[in-house]
């Protein structure tokens, strides 16, 4: 039994391979310069005295770039309405330029790239690049992008509408039901900020690329470099990928940079680096959610959800970005969250605004349907004058009505809501809060507690392929999957290990190579284990079954009386038996790949419950408890689980308390484009978490497993908004619920 993960000790001890940690014999640097308007056409672009520059070996601009043959950035994921449409066809959404042509859309936009000898010289150079800009109205909100008179980005604002359910259903609904309860939301828009910012490293060996890359998509990242950007066969591009030191979905796609590094490196003939430093970060890291929502839910007279409506506009920033859809659609799949909600409808819209692109962040979808679900059941209980425990317990999904087709279009198996939430609740002493409510009140604070009980869903478009190969000793396992942090090391060779019965010691992991790895659909949608996982436990059976020949013929046995257990291959009923290890010795090395595609649905579920004390005078809220029960299927491994479910609760606490990506109204500014204006949870921010798993196994995957990685920031803020509320007595307030907001919201205005 692992009870460390295996990646701890190299990177707790310095010895972990980073992008910066690259040194590439006579590599040189890139610094790129950036757009410092939110809207403006670029009238000219001289490059002369940069290019005259100390150690000054190249300036690119687009115009180099459209005249050397080379394309831009495509969105990859189908887009509603065109969804026949080829990948990345412009007809539907342009591409986004490497570099800008004739006009940017964001502050910080690429505009030209310069490379130099040392990082100082570039960085120099590039202040001399002169750019003359005309500057142009712009647009922050979709609200003001979709105004008739409002600033067009590209042929229209709107990119897409998207729309699920049966409409005249709901509005009937509606118009019968006992209570309807409102809510508008934004749910802001955040930074991933990951620990490690982006960089690349790009070298050109005279016929083929390699990128050394922190990204979490090896093989979807040279797809479309070869594709869309060099027009060349794949094979032509190497991508390489060291440690990741955290990506949350913003490292997944392709940005310019990665293919600017590619492209100066053939032109200057030396390897050409680029890294960000933390603001550049702020300023060309795809950002995430920033959704507006209009939602409502109707009750009857005894408190039952009888309908859903949702109207959604998702910000997607400048450009259609490669999975930007993403989050737009899906959460429609949970449109009824855990509850037996009979009727819906939603309808979003994809607007361009002058912002930074979006891109699928830590859940893609989920965090925005299920905040809109856990705050208006809470609204709903307000209204009916009932408990946010009892309303849940009228509406959840009993396990015995599964399989259970929804309103969102999928059908439900595999959960059991009831009992997650009557485990939080009473790990939470959910009954002996008035005795808690009283104490704060007598020492002079506000005291709430809030529940959540939070649903995804992990579909069947993405499969994965493991090939496992027995030689030399040791068990060598090729696959696609990227680790950014999620302990693949580690619970990939404790599944072969367990498996096979040999050493974990002896299992070696290969990731980050497109060479070495044949496929792969890397990080994402918290699907390693399920997926990824479930194809390494098929090679583990396809190794056995392919061992069995030799062992035969070692042990002068029939097949079928041949059977295979920890490790060994026996004669049934006799002690004469033959190790794995030594079967792949004698026939020179064993190998099987195996590939899997789920063919249903995955729904991973918990139930988090927050307490909070709020300080009256300063609107100061401190988060005194968070339990979290999480049904993560059949669990490979406690320790990782737990581990996932820390981080992404702390993710979700800063999105609940404290964390938003603030843009200038007027001009498009990024008023938050540092840690000093950023705010991100510290260690004092949270408490402890209190952490339960209970196990209701996927009949979806071979492991029985479920997702983890995104049910914290799924299922956390609406508990900690929930609590907040039911703290100060209002029905809403928006995130971040900073001191400020708090007070606000406890001294209100005086009508005049």
């Amino acid at each position: 039994m692992i009870r460390c993960r295996v990646e701890d000790h190299r990177l707790l001890t310095g010895a972990g391979h980073f992008i910066a940690d690259l040194v590439a014999p006579g590599g040189v640097h890139a610094v790129v310069l950036r757009a410092p308007h939110a809207h403006a056409e670029i009238l000219d672009i001289a490059t002369k005295e940069a290019l005259a520059s100390q150690g000054v070996l190249a300036v690119l601009t687009g115009r180099d770039l459209i005249d050397a043959g080379l394309g831009g950035i495509p969105w990859e994921v189908p887009v509603p309405g065109h969804l026949d449409a080829e990948e990345g066809d412009p007809a539907v959404a342009s591409p986004q330029s490497l570099l800008a042509v004739e006009r940017v859309r964001y502050v910080g936009e690429p505009v030209a790239f310069v490379v130099a000898e040392t990082l100082a010289q570039a960085r120099d150079a590039v202040e001399l690049v002169t750019v003359v800009y005309r500057a142009l109205p712009s647009v922050i909100t979709p609200m003001e992008a979709l105004a008739e008179d409002a600033p067009r980005l590209h042929a229209s604002n709107l990119c897409f509408q998207f729309s699920h359910g049966d409409p005249a259903l709901t509005d009937a609904t509606f118009a019968e039901a006992a209570h309807v309860v409102r809510l508008r939301a934004i749910n802001q828009r955040l930074v991933a900020a990951p620990i490690e910012t982006r960089g690349y490293t790009g070298v050109w060996d005279g016929a083929r690329h390699t990128l050394h890359a922190a990204a979490g998509k090896p093989h979807p990242i040279r797809h479309t470099l070869a594709r869309f950007v060099f027009g060349i066969p794949e094979q032509d591009i190497r991508v390489l990928v060291g440690d990741i030191g955290g990506g949350f979905g913003a490292k997944n796609v392709l940005y310019a940079e990665a293919a600017l590094v590619l492209w100066a490196a053939r032109l200057v003939g030396r390897p050409v680096r680029w890294q960000a430093d933390r603001t550049e970060s702020f300023l060309s890291d795809m950002q995430g959610r920033d959704h507006t929502s209009d939602a409502q839910m109707a009750f009857d007279a005894e408190g039952r959800a009888v309908a859903i409506r949702v109207r959604t506009l998702a910000n997607l920033g400048a450009w259609l970005g490669p999975r930007a859809v993403n989050p737009a659609i899906v959460g429609a799949k949970t449109l009824c969250g855990a509850y037996r909600i009979p009727v819906g409808h939603i309808a979003v819209q994809g607007v361009f605004t002058n912002t930074v692109p979006t891109c699928p962040y830590r859940g893609a979808g989920a965090p925005e349907i299920m905040f809109l679900i856990e705050r208006l059941m809470d609204l709903g209980a307000r209204a009916l004058g009932i408990g946010a425990d009892e309303i849940r317990r009228r509406n959840l999904i009993p396990p015995e009505a599964m399989p259970l087709r929804t309103i969102g279009g999928v059908t439900y198996a595999d959960c059991d809501f009831p009992a997650v939430m009557d485990m939080a609740l009473a790990r939470a002493d959910w009954a002996g809060f008035p005795a808690r409510h009283a104490n704060s009140v007598a020492a002079g604070k506000l005291r709430g507690i809030g529940m959540s009980v939070a649903l995804e869903a992990y579909g069947t478009s993405l499969g994965e392929q493991a090939k496992l190969i027995l030689e030399d000793g040791r068990a060598e396992l090729h696959i696609g999957t990227q680790s950014s942090g999620q302990s693949h090391a580690t619970v990939y060779a404790m599944l072969i290990a367990e498996r096979l019965g040999i050493a974990s010691s002896d299992v070696v992991v290969i990731q980050g190579d497109t060479d070495r790895v044949a496929q792969g659909n890397g990080t994402g949608a918290s699907r390693s284990l399920t997926v990824g996982g479930s194809a390494v436990t098929l090679a583990c059976a396809a190794i056995i079954e392919t061992g069995k020949d030799v062992a035969g013929q070692m042990l002068e046995a029939a097949l079928p009386d041949l059977v295979f257990r920890d490790g060994r291959y026996e004669i049934a009923g006799t002690d004469r038996s033959v190790s794995l290890m030594q079967v792949a010795e004698r026939a020179g090395g064993l190998a099987a790949c195996e590939f899997f595609r789920a063919t249903a649905d995955n729904f991973p579920y918990g139930c988090h419950v927050a307490e909070v004390e709020i300080d009256p005078e300063t609107g100061m809220v401190r988060l005194l408890r968070h339990v979290a029960v999480q049904d993560s299927g059949n669990v490979a491994s406690r320790m990782v689980v737990e581990g996932q479910m820390q981080g992404g609760i702390a993710q979700g606490v800063g999105q609940a308390l404290m964390e938003f990506c603030a843009y200038d109204g007027e001009q498009g500014q990024v008023l938050s484009a540092s840690l000093m204006d950023y705010a991100l949870p510290r260690a004092e921010d949270l408490p402890s978490f209190d952490i339960a798993l209970h196990a209701v196994p996927s009949r979806s995957n071979p492991l029985g497993a479920k997702a983890v990685g995104e049910a914290g920031p799924t299922a956390a803020p609406p508990a900690i908004i929930n609590a907040i509320c039911h703290a100060i007595g209002v029905a809403h307030i928006e995130m971040p619920a900073t001191s400020e907001r708090i007070w606000r919201a406890l001294n209100p205005p005086r009508q005049h």
